[in-house]
């Protein structure tokens, strides 16, 4: 897809400053013929050697000749860039192509491309573009890469002119810019089975029935889609539109992932920092959700949601699930630490209705914000904590039980009040943390009288 077009017209734009633009395009090499004919003229002055005048009156002029002329050269080129892909993850390369259009009736000289680009996403590519003729085009392309997640500005391409003896060099920039977006690594889950979460589309434990019994004929518009089987012939004469009888309203499963993004619940930066990963695994149970059919959002400790667009901030039905993760990712990409203290603004948005599953990430907690994040399991169907103690990512246990302390009494705190919570010891996986959960919710269950198969339980 073509992100940005712009045109360059390497002509003169006004007389103001023309001479002082032209004279500061010389190069070294043109520097150097310029003061070493003022200098031959000068001793030729003084020696009273006519010869040695006309040397030095050609080595000044040749350098004031290149850039007058390579001043008044007027190139008309037109410059595109697209990106492949837009939306690339952590340690994924992205490629780059750039096209010039020459569009005006002139050949153009040797051309000098150069794309901004900044540093974390390698050296300033640069290209060289012989003879372009007249309505003719030229691609080239380069590679960007990124450890970082970030939106990174990509330009603007800059547009270099010489003349063949290289004595000047002028600099034209294009106007536009384009964004490339660099996403969270998302690590492939398997599908297990956490109790909590309702089936999809109407026959989970939870379900909207009708107003009036298990078939309520009460008619509602059609929509696309509808089955024209339910389509309700009285109530269409009466009102005069196609109408459809209000039968059971399918429900979507729903999962909420939650990410404390609390700076001070975290240590360290860089991409192999707890809160990288934490970031990480939020994008990657996301992901993993929404591809099964779930209707999700993405919840962090300062209370806000996305995508927060339908019921209570959730992807709705009418949302395509590309659009909403694309949404999530973008958020996830740019998301930083907050300057919060608490969990409690989070807890206010889950105690407003049942929010399904409940996945959360946690950084640092202590005995207060973990009695807060135990009161948040009494509104979600399910409840799965990942808590990282951020003292073991930067630096090795002095004693196997000497910073496991504290996260051992938070991990019994949260499992007393219904979660299934487990601690990430730093390179561990969340696909095998994914389906350590499966297993301590499935013994929880059985223990607690083998109800998991009925009514409540989902794949996720």
């Amino acid at each position: 897809m073509t992100l940005g077009a712009a045109s360059a017209d390497t002509g003169r734009s006004d007389r103001s400053g023309g001479v002082r633009t032209a004279l500061a395009g010389l190069t070294t090499r043109g520097r150097s013929f310029l003061a070493a004919g003022l200098a031959a003229a000068v001793c030729a002055y003084v020696l009273g050697q006519p010869d040695l005048l006309r040397v030095g009156m050609l080595l000044a002029a040749l350098p004031l000749i290149c850039a007058a002329v390579l001043f008044r050269t007027r190139y008309r080129v037109a410059g595109s860039r697209r990106l492949s892909p837009g939306r690339v993850p952590a340690g994924s390369e992205a490629r780059v192509h750039l096209r010039m259009d020459n569009v005006s009736r002139l050949p153009t000289g040797l051309l000098m491309l150069q794309d901004r680009v900044p540093y974390v996403l390698g050296p300033r590519p640069r290209f060289v573009l012989d003879r372009v003729e007249a309505g003719g085009r030229r691609e080239v392309s380069y590679r960007v890469r990124s450890d970082l997640r970030g939106r990174y500005p990509l330009g603007p391409l800059q547009l270099r002119l010489t003349d063949p003896f290289g004595m000047c060099e002028l600099t034209r920039s294009f106007s536009s810019s384009d964004t490339l977006t660099v996403i969270p690594r998302v690590e492939a889950l398997p599908p297990v089975r956490l109790a909590g979460e309702a089936k999809g589309y109407g026959d989970g434990r939870q379900r909207s029935l009708a107003l009036a019994g298990e078939d309520d004929v009460i008619p509602r518009g059609y929509r696309y889609g509808d089955d024209l089987r339910r389509v309700h012939w009285r109530s269409t004469a009466r009102y005069g539109e196609l109408m459809v009888r209000r039968e059971e309203q399918p429900q979507r499963s729903r999962c909420t992932v939650l990410l404390d993004t609390r700076g001070l619940a975290y240590r360290g930066a860089g991409p192999d920092s707890a809160f990288e990963w934490a970031v990480g695994g939020a994008a990657s149970v996301l992901v993993h959700m929404l591809e099964r059919g779930f209707s999700v959002r993405l919840l962090t400790d300062t209370g806000n949601s996305v995508p927060g667009e339908g019921a209570d901030g959730f992807a709705g039905a009418n949302q395509e699930s590309a659009d909403a993760a694309g949404l999530m990712m973008d958020t996830l990409a740019v998301i930083d630490h907050s300057d919060g203290t608490g969990l409690s603004r989070a807890y206010d948005v889950l105690r407003g209705g049942n929010e399904g599953l409940l996945v959360a990430f946690f950084g640092d907690l202590d005995e207060e914000q973990a009695a807060v994040a135990a009161r948040m399991r009494q509104r979600s169907g399910g409840a799965v904590a990942f808590l990282l103690d951020s003292e073991t990512w930067v630096r090795e246990p002095i004693t196997p039980s000497d910073p496991m302390k504290g996260q051992e009494e938070r991990l019994r705190m949260l499992r007393e009040a219904g979660w299934t919570a487990l601690g990430v010891p730093r390179g561990t996986s969340l696909e095998a943390l994914w389906r350590q959960a499966d297993r301590e919710r499935s013994g929880v269950v059985t223990a607690a009288g083998g109800t998991a198969g009925r009514g409540g339980g989902g794949t996720a």
